[in-house]
């Protein structure tokens, strides 16, 4: 048996992202997490999708929430 390593992909709700410019630091830095296959947030409609790992899903979105918090404190991820 050949054992494949899946990703899963979710999007989550952003409250209270107000620049544009955080965003897109946001979604830089959090491209960069281990085990993230890819990241994008979307200002206008205050979403990020995020895809990683399966095994890393959980410690990435931490990792995620903690990088929007520091750069826009007032940020929050809705679940």
């Amino acid at each position: 048996m050949i054992w494949e390593e899946t990703d899963m992909k979710r999007t989550i709700k952003l409250r209270d992202l107000d620049c544009a410019h955080c965003a897109a630091k946001m979604e830089r830095e959090i491209q960069r997490i281990d085990g993230v296959q890819s990241a994008q947030i979307n200002f206008f409609t205050q979403r990020m999708t995020i895809e990683a790992a399966d095994d890393r899903f959980g410690e990435a979105l931490l990792q995620a929430a903690r990088i929007c918090k520091r750069i826009e404190p007032d940020c929050e991820l809705v679940f």
